[in-house]
């Protein structure tokens, strides 16, 4: 007898949690693509086996993958948010996120989820995935095949990893050790991890422009919008090793919003390793004076420190 996926909705209640509203009562997109990952977990249980005996029992390590979110309306302190997971094609989930407001129901996230059953090295042993979940199990991460044709990097004599990752002037980097806290199962970096660099790049990047969250606010009372994120493992980023984060903006879209793109190395040996790649939309609404409450226009000013490169 084939035993395939329950193909009924999981559906799990919750709220944000209180470190993701930054600025005002607006929650920010981490926060939402932690609801998912929430979510995610509850239907991995709703098939019969949920994380903690996979990783026990089976020597699996459950990993979000790849996480694709659209965010068409604001999430806020308080709000009681339901989130359905479905399952989709192969290992892919389709999650949304809502909420009620004026006795409506309003979308807030739609979102694309693969998941990843990880043969971990620090598990107690192994056996095979559960029969609804087999085909899920990976021997690591870079056989989920999130990306077709990994950009690892091949250093020349003498290069660093420095100067190879940032031969595009327009290209920041940013350095960081893996730490403890970003990792799962004992090894490597988890999904969330990346997130959150997903965010602190972004962070750093402004600040390094000139342009940062906190002089726009404080200048321009521009406050930090983000329509659509997408989060990709590519291979694993192990516990204290050096993650060489590149962050480049692509496009600046309709002047109101720009298009950029972070990707994530680790070196070993002669090799740059691309672990991870993500896409961000990023834009300002306007929360005070003329044109409050719409979207703010990239001025000139703010369109040459986003691609205009290091001073």
């Amino acid at each position: 007898m084939t035993v395939t996926i329950r193909p009924e909705p999981t559906v799990v209640y919750g709220r944000p949690a209180y470190e993701g509203a930054n600025i005002r009562t607006w929650i920010g997109f981490k926060h939402f693509m932690y609801l998912v990952e929430q979510a995610v977990l509850q239907w991995l249980i709703d098939q019969g086996t949920g994380s903690r005996s996979l990783f026990l029992d089976h020597g699996l390590g459950v990993e979000i993958v790849d996480c694709s979110v659209q965010l068409p309306a604001v999430l806020e302190l308080d709000d009681d948010v339901r989130a359905q997971v479905t399952a989709d094609r192969g290992n892919r989930l389709a999650v949304q996120l809502s909420v009620v407001r004026e006795g409506g129901e309003v979308t807030v996230l739609r979102g694309k989820v693969s998941v990843a059953l990880v043969r971990e090295r620090a598990a107690p042993g192994h056996r095979p995935a559960p029969a609804p979940l087999a085909a899920l199990e990976v021997a690591d991460l870079a056989e989920a095949g999130t990306v077709a044709r990994p950009g690892h990097l091949r250093l020349a004599p003498g290069q660093s990893a420095e100067s190879a990752l940032t031969a595009d002037p327009a290209a920041f980097l940013w350095s960081w050790r893996a730490p403890y806290f970003y990792c799962h199962f004992s090894d490597r970096v988890q999904h969330s991890g990346f997130v959150r660099a997903l965010e602190e790049v972004v962070d750093r990047f402004l600040a390094d422009r000139g342009i940062s969250v906190g002089r726009m606010l404080l200048e321009r009372s521009w406050i930090p919008v983000v329509s659509r994120a997408r989060v990709r493992l590519i291979a694993a980023a192990h516990m204290e090793e050096t993650v060489h984060t590149v962050f480049t903006v692509v496009d600046i879209l309709r002047g109101v919003m720009f298009d950029a793109r972070m990707d994530c190395y680790v070196q070993r040996g002669d090799e740059l390793v691309h672990v991870t790649t993500a896409q961000i939309l990023h834009g300002y609404a306007i929360a005070a004076g003329e044109g409050a409450g719409g979207m703010a226009e990239l001025d000139d000013e703010v369109v040459r420190a986003l691609i205009g490169g290091r001073s």
